[in-house]
């Protein structure tokens, strides 16, 4: 029987891994389905070729389903986050310039310390820093100002500007961007390029923040359930297989091809081993869990994550919070996770949503299996999120 193809939108990142290694290692054949993996230039793309048609699926920053839901960013289809596909994988980067003032401070970059990094930044950044991240309905925005509300650099002049994630690197080198947040691997692109200096991975500021989400157009979901399903079967497979240390060496290689990263293995194995190169100095790192595709309950669209993004999008776009929480939650579709995945070896937690913040070490949580360990999910600075209590 020949498979149904199912055109899905990416955009060039380690965090598309598991499309593609779901259509790669045959995923995605054994449920039938063969996936048209589109390459698109910006995340406004992704979004756009999403609601209007053009594909049945996207990678897709978790904000965008959420902020498409409050009305903000001018898209008004109605899109659903059916599983989350990767949680952290972000760095901030720091320009050449940037780096070399920093050091003459006698910051160590120690890649680790969100406190210690804002006051050296704040230090040294003179009368404006400009950041760019890939879109201002992004974890990368979310986080960005995350860290800089609750650090010394609350205090400082800041611009955010939106930049593609390909052409970070070269807007840095050109003078036109201080630092950004990007996903990898195009912090490392930039060390590589000897544009800048890693400065934070993104998991230092939420240790368990869902990075891309599996979105699909909600009319489409209602009326092709089954093939939603063998869709999100084969994306679980492939964040499984990918969980695995021994497929590190294989996902770096097939990641890397031209088709798809279109760059050298060994940059996509930093982001995969939480081995990075942080300077030209050669400075080695280690951040263990830098990205995650599986582990913790890693893909399972918890509501509470939406509540914390619509919460903070709420507040800036002087919007009421009570009804963007609502209306967020009713996007990340944990109802749809449990209906797909029930015939998988999926462990399925009791709750749809959690606490956000609370966990500092690996927990044990009620699950249908009763095997399921969440993992920390701290916030730098300590504060917890209620998605029951009105902020």
């Amino acid at each position: 029987m020949k498979p149904v193809t199912v055109p899905v939108a990416f955009v060039p990142l380690l965090d598309a891994a598991p499309l593609v290694i779901a259509q790669e290692m045959g995923f995605a054949e054994a449920e039938g389905i063969a996936l048209d993996l589109i390459p698109a230039p910006s995340w406004s793309s992704v979004r756009d070729m999403l609601a209007f048609g053009r594909v049945d699926a996207a990678h897709l920053l978790s904000p965008v389903p959420v902020a498409m839901a409050m009305g903000l960013g001018g898209v008004r289809q109605p899109v659903s986050a059916v599983s989350v596909l990767s949680v952290n994988g972000n760095v901030i980067c720091v320009s050449r310039a940037l780096e070399d003032r920093l050091r003459d401070a006698g910051y160590g970059f120690d890649f680790a310390d969100p406190q210690r990094a804002a006051a050296a930044l704040a230090a040294a950044g003179g009368d404006r820093i400009v950041f760019g991240v890939p879109f201002p309905f992004s974890m990368h925005v979310e986080l960005l100002r995350y860290w800089i509300e609750g650090t010394a650099l609350a205090g400082a002049q800041i611009e955010i500007r939106t930049v593609p994630p390909p052409l970070m690197a070269q807007a840095m080198a050109e003078g036109d961007l201080d630092a950004f947040c990007v996903g990898e691997p195009w912090g490392s692109v930039a060390v590589d390029a000897g544009a800048g200096a890693l400065l934070l991975p993104g998991r230092a500021i939420w240790a368990f923040a869902p990075e891309k989400v599996l979105a699909v157009r909600t009319d489409w979901a209602e009326t092709e359930p089954h093939l939603l399903g063998r869709l999100m079967r084969a994306v679980w497979k492939a964040g499984q297989w990918l969980s695995q240390p021994g497929s590190r060496t294989a996902a770096a290689e097939i990641l890397s091809r031209s088709a798809w990263l279109d760059m050298p293995s060994e940059l996509v194995d930093r982001a995969l081993s939480g081995r990075f190169t942080l300077s030209g100095r050669a400075e080695q790192r280690q951040v263990d869990g830098f990205v995650g595709f599986h582990r913790g309950a890693a893909t399972f669209p918890w509501r509470s994550q939406a509540r914390w993004i619509a919460r903070r999008l709420a507040h800036r776009h002087g919007l009421p919070a009570g009804p963007a929480e609502d209306a967020a939650a009713a996007v990340f579709r944990s109802d749809l996770y449990r209906l797909h995945l029930a015939g998988t070896d999926a462990d399925l937690p009791g709750a749809s949503a959690k606490i956000e913040g609370t966990i500092r070490h690996p927990m044990a949580v009620a699950s249908r299996k009763g095997q399921m360990t969440l993992l920390p999910d701290a916030f730098f600075d300590g504060r917890i999120f209620d998605p029951d209590t009105a902020d």
